[in-house]
């Protein structure tokens, strides 16, 4: 198993134990020399925050882990592709590599809607691996939404 997928392994963890706690169901998990420094899940529902997103959580961990905000040398995992606010969380801390498993038609900004990872105007840009794990993190999210529209359409 090569590195990218043992880590977004991990980030399906996360995903998974999200979806388990009632969250949509995206797991996270940065990586910086070689150690794993930080791993999250969603927690909008439970901490009642709009930005409790996995990836700008795990971003907060590994920055206090490290004790510095600017992680240059860091791979980010997720297992859904960032949103504008995750995406330019990543510029802002510097991160040096994206790594995500499902594109993201609704929200995508690193290539499905815009690419906030490669735009000339902003400070910082980062390199991009795309489809790490897409099938099982394309499940996980499908599974977990197909289960809250049945829950809902029964009445519960």
């Amino acid at each position: 198993m090569d590195e990218d997928t043992l880590y977004m392994s991990f980030a399906l963890e996360e995903a998974r134990a999200a979806g388990s706690g009632g969250e949509a169901p995206v797991g996270a998990v940065v990586v910086c020399d070689g150690a794993v420094v930080a791993r999250a899940r969603n927690a909008r529902e439970s901490a009642a925050d709009p930005t409790a997103h996995a990836e700008l959580i795990a971003i907060r961990e590994a920055a206090e882990r490290l004790g510095r905000w600017r992680l240059s040398d860091c791979t980010l995992y997720v297992t859904l592709e960032p949103c504008p606010m995750c995406a330019g969380a990543l510029v802002n801390a510097r991160i040096d590599r994206l790594v995500y498993g499902a594109s993201d038609p609704k929200a995508g900004a690193v290539g499905t809607l815009m690419d906030l990872s490669s735009d000339d105007r902003l400070n910082h840009r980062f390199a991009v691996t795309r489809g790490v794990l897409e099938g099982e993190c394309s499940a996980v999210l499908t599974e977990f939404f197909r289960g809250l529209r049945d829950r809902q359409n029964a009445g519960g």
